[in-house]
């Protein structure tokens, strides 16, 4: 039996096989929009498909994974005019940062990530098309809308009230939907090809129109079907691109090249939350990795966070979950150094396995590896990896059965993308070890009575160490509320802060 997921087209859980027998899986996932650090509700839907995929490779299946980067657009411009540099040299710094991010979090990079610039002249190309099949008009200043009433099955992958596909007013998650905002028409046509204006500077390309840019949804169109063909295996994203980015993408791609069916199967992940509420910069809840880390956090830890929930649910992310996801890290950790032990192993023989074939021992993690098979199923995942481990590492087990248990805790976190035994997991709190390998409970004097930072027991993170040598400052400023709020935050991070005669003392708890 295949892998299954939810298809939001179908509205079923299907399974997951290639289209055409014999060849790969071939995915295409909308990438980031390079104007800014990739924030932690992005990363949700990155490391989930990057699960997916590792999942599927587990399952013997060959995956072609194709995510674009999307560095022409609104945000794209506007910002790299106010920061006066070329938009080739504002984006390609946001591309490098978010690699960056990607590979901290231990995504597989796509097999072919195409950027949007470079491939203008497809997009002119099918821009064309589509005029000449009827489905396309040029306004008088230059610009270019899809007829959507060309098109009577537009509206069929979102399941939308007829009000809100004629206005396009808000998108599939419910938010304002601005993009594309230029004359039509008719209210729920939208822009192929957008006519230079003023405000876009130097940032504008040749077309049988006129200049301009290309609007935002005509890329993922033109490149998916030039790397997978015009009908692929499967299409992902974030709920918030089913419509009107995905509803789009079907439309074009569909009107283009006369096929029906763009992606035989549709997955879409739910939104992030932030301590119950939607994440914004006015509330100051809107994450980014670098921000996570500067509390102390590991990159290692937000994935293992950002996975644990289902991801057709909304997930709650808060820093007392993150906390909780470096624990549950550390005891999944303890647990495989003991059954290495008994195996004869060392931490570095824990290796990734490998993939692209069809692995058949899972030891007494199989109920987690088929809870993960259906609907992808983490949270159900984790509860029978955690209540698998006691009893993988009792005594009397065989060395054969150690074995295949090691062998199916490894397959389960490679597809997880978590890794043990490196620096992430050697910072992990570990409220049970004896070894102080995980931070057991030694006490670190971070900063003596003369704030010069001591010799340490325990590997600190370097940002816990700031944040008690802020604490300590307010303190000494007489600013309690301050150094109350930092302590709390330490605490939140899975560390003690006392004050003593000695000087300030950090005790993981």
């Amino acid at each position: 039996m295949a892998i299954c997921v939810h298809d939001t087209l179908s509205r079923t859980v299907k399974p997951l096989a290639p289209r055409e027998p014999g060849t790969p899986y071939r995915m295409y996932c909308c990438g980031p929009t390079v104007y800014g650090p990739a924030h932690i509700g992005n990363f949700r839907t990155f490391i989930l498909q990057d699960v997916l995929r590792r999942a599927l490779q587990m399952d013997g299946v060959e995956v072609l994974h194709v995510r674009n980067i999307t560095d022409v657009d609104d945000k794209t411009i506007r910002r790299s005019q106010e920061e006066g540099v070329s938009l080739g040299e504002f984006t390609q710094k946001w591309t490098r940062k978010f690699h960056a991010d990607c590979a901290a979090l231990n995504l597989l990079p796509p097999h072919i990530e195409p950027s949007a610039v470079e491939h203008i002249p497809l997009q002119v190309d099918m821009i064309k098309n589509l005029m000449e099949r009827g489905h396309a008009y040029r306004t008088p200043d230059g610009s270019v809308y899809f007829k959507v009433r060309s098109f009577p099955e537009y509206g069929k992958l979102s399941h939308l009230e007829p009000e809100s596909l004629r206005t396009q007013d808000t998108n599939s998650a419910g938010d304002l939907h601005t993009a594309d905002e230029y004359g039509r028409e008719h209210a729920h046509d939208f822009a192929l090809w957008k006519a230079r204006k003023p405000e876009d500077g130097r940032n504008f390309w040749p077309s049988p129109w006129g200049e301009g840019r290309p609007g935002w949804h005509i890329e993922c169109s033109a490149m998916s079907t030039h790397y997978l063909g015009g009908t692929f295996d499967l299409h992902g994203g974030g709920v918030d691109l089913c419509f009107p980015h995905h509803e789009n993408e079907i439309a074009q791609a569909e009107c283009s090249t006369g096929e029906r069916g763009l992606a035989a199967h549709w997955f879409h992940c739910a939104h992030l939350m932030v301590d119950g509420v939607k994440m914004s910069k006015s509330l100051g809840n809107l994450y980014t990795l670098d921000d996570l880390r500067a509390k102390g956090a590991s990159p290692a830890a937000l994935r293992y966070a950002l996975v644990a929930g289902h991801y057709r649910s909304q997930l709650n992310f808060t820093l007392k979950g993150l906390s909780d996801a470096t624990s549950a890290i550390a005891k999944i950790q303890k647990a495989a150094r003991k059954l290495l032990a008994r195996a004869g192993l060392e931490p570095a023989d824990f290796a990734p396995p490998e993939v692209l074939e069809t692995v058949t021992t899972w030891g007494i993690f199989q109920k987690a590896w088929d809870c993960l098979r259906n609907d992808l199923n983490i949270p159900s995942m984790l509860g029978q990896l955690f209540a698998a481990l006691p009893r993988a590492t009792m005594p009397g087990r065989t060395l054969e059965e150690v074995r295949a248990d090691l062998s199916g805790l490894g397959n389960l976190l490679y597809v997880l993308g978590i890794k043990l035994f490196e620096e992430s997991a050697k910072n992990a709190k570990d409220p049970d070890a004896a070894d102080g390998v995980n931070g057991g409970a030694n006490p670190v004097i971070v900063a003596g009575n003369d704030g010069v930072a001591a010799a340490a027991q325990t590997d600190v993170p370097e940002a816990i160490r700031e944040l008690a040598e802020r604490r300590k400052k307010a303190k000494e400023a007489r600013d309690y509320a301050t150094a109350d709020a930092l302590r709390a935050q330490l605490e939140g991070l899975g560390w003690k802060l006392t004050d003593s005669k000695a000087g300030h003392i950090l005790t993981p708890l």
